[in-house]
């Protein structure tokens, strides 16, 4: 595990988005697995900013979509991720990828089908959801249709006029789906996250925290602002822009 505290949301997009066009770059990122969500934002700014070959030839898997939204919704994943990321970058819509709830088995198929995901990137929910899996889920759960915690609905009502009008079910990836990318990326900022960000690095690994399965994975980086690092071990909170490196025992 490699956590990296930055000062700003922006100062660790931007050091986020220079690894991942470095590695695009030289040929060692293909397929990336994209978050949504207002986390990666300022990610998908950052590397709007370089646009390079490497970027454009990009094959995309999102992490999850929405239930029951119509086609075209603005708020609907696929709309987000060819909004946010495959326009700036110059990916077709050919390569971008996306969950289907009448079939939400075949993601995983389709994704072993391209080699498997190089590197994913990740939020994470202020009760500890990566993708939608919300707590309680199995940490050996595979893309499937799921309800969404209550909590979570609250937390995207920004996004549509109501909370009435957020769906209640998403299609996800599972939490096995997420551990088999070759490497993983978790951005958290601001204050709110602190307390998920906390447990999911240094507290039990527990199905009722779905983050603290990354404990297990071989190469996760977190990369932080340093209200989001608030609450982890002193030790880690002084090390400003550098990287810890940790191990799965912590």
């Amino acid at each position: 595990m490699r956590i990296t505290v930055h000062p700003s949301s922006r100062e660790a997009a931007s050091s986020a988005a220079e690894e991942l066009v470095a590695q695009a770059d030289g040929g060692g990122l293909h397929v990336l697995g994209v978050a949504t969500g207002s986390t990666p934002q300022p990610l998908y700014r950052e590397l709007a900013k370089h646009r390079t070959p490497g970027l454009a030839d990009l094959t995309l898997f999102a992490l999850d979509e929405y239930v029951g939204l119509p086609e075209g919704h603005p708020q609907s994943y696929r709309s987000v991720v060819e909004r946010d990321v495959g326009e700036p970058l110059g990916i077709s819509p050919s390569r971008i990828h996306l969950p289907d709830p009448v079939a939400p088995g075949a993601y995983d198929a389709a994704i072993a089908a391209h080699g498997g995901i190089d590197v994913q990137i990740l939020g994470i929910g202020q009760n500890g959801h990566i993708g939608f899996n919300e707590p309680g889920s199995g940490f050996d759960s595979l893309t499937r249709v799921t309800p969404l915690d209550e909590s979570t609905r609250a937390a995207n009502a920004r996004f549509f006029d109501s909370i009435e009008d957020v769906p209640t079910h998403a299609v996800t990836q599972g939490i096995a789906t997420i551990l088999s990318a070759r490497r993983i990326v978790v951005l958290a900022f601001g204050r709110a996250k602190a307390d998920a960000v906390a447990a999911a690095i240094s507290g039990p690994r527990t199905e009722q925290m779905p983050a603290s399965a990354l404990q297990d994975h071989p190469n996760v980086s977190w990369v932080i602002d340093e209200d989001a690092a608030s609450l982890l071990p002193p030790a880690l909170r002084s090390n400003l822009g550098r990287a810890i490196e940790l191990g799965a025992s912590l």
